[in-house]
């Protein structure tokens, strides 16, 4: 589980979280959401001890992520935005490095992450140089590498970046189910009908503020709105879509 408590980050004069407090329990699937510049990733970041907090601190699967950074990255699986990977490996080879940081049994790993490639399409792939396959191909080993040693808590942030149909689809799946074995999911993206789909609660952030919480349903009801897409951009304040359109249209015209 996640419990978070007055988290918040600066940098200098500018504060990019700010005392945000929530709870994901397990079997949850939260949606973080927020437009760009909210402090979304930054979030995340501390959250998975790749960033210090300026103050406030946050619990993953029960150990603090200050007093005990190693035991948190022991128990989670990240999907960062934009993953580096040492593309010279083979998906293969990357993933029997990652299993080999987590003391996994390679006999296991290997056979699990065959059949994460299986599943998602790519174990044909599996002896080519990372730097020889697509985006989205790169993507799905790197969700691959998230899940190779069954991670208590995900943090998956835009987790859907360049995968097609049919990766999307096998992925909310994935998710669904590994909620439903107890697992905790802290999943960001500016996808909003995905996230309306497959989250069980959402959190809505801005300028580094948590704004609401609630189902897309209760937030929906709650801002008197016509849509959960409506009701973000109510939100986090953001023009009308169609008055922008219309605005945008006149201003072509005009030229």
């Amino acid at each position: 589980m996640i419990r978070v408590l007055d988290l918040t980050k600066r940098f200098d004069d500018f504060t990019a979280v700010d005392h945000v407090t929530l709870t994901v329990e397990p079997g949850e699937i939260l949606g973080f959401l927020g437009p760009n510049g909210a402090g979304k990733s930054t979030t995340v970041k501390m959250l998975t001890c790749m960033m210090q907090p300026t103050q406030g601190t946050a619990e993953i699967a029960g150990f603090d992520i200050q007093r005990d950074p190693i035991e948190v990255k022991r128990r989670i699986g990240y999907i960062p935005e934009s993953g580096a990977m040492y593309e010279t490996l083979t998906p293969a080879e990357y993933l029997d490095f990652v299993a080999s940081l987590y003391h996994l049994n390679p006999e296991m790993a290997r056979s699990r992450f065959n059949d994460l490639l299986d599943i998602f399409g790519i174990l044909d792939a599996r002896d080519q140089r990372l730097s020889e396959l697509s985006k989205g191909m790169k993507q799905k080993v790197l969700i691959a590498s998230a899940l190779l040693h069954s991670p208590d808590v995900l943090f998956l942030d835009e987790p859907l970046n360049g995968l097609d149909a049919n990766a999307a689809m096998v992925v909310k799946e994935l998710l669904k189910k590994l909620a439903a074995q107890g697992k905790t999911i802290f999943f960001c993206s500016h996808i909003l009908e995905v996230v309306e789909r497959i989250c069980t609660r959402i959190i809505i952030v801005d300028k580094g503020q948590q704004i609401i919480s609630g189902t897309s349903e209760s937030i929906t009801r709650e801002t008197d709105s016509a849509s959960f897409e409506d009701a973000f951009s109510r939100i986090t304040g953001i023009r009308d879509v169609g008055e922008l359109s219309d605005d945008f249209l006149a201003a072509l015209e005009r030229v």
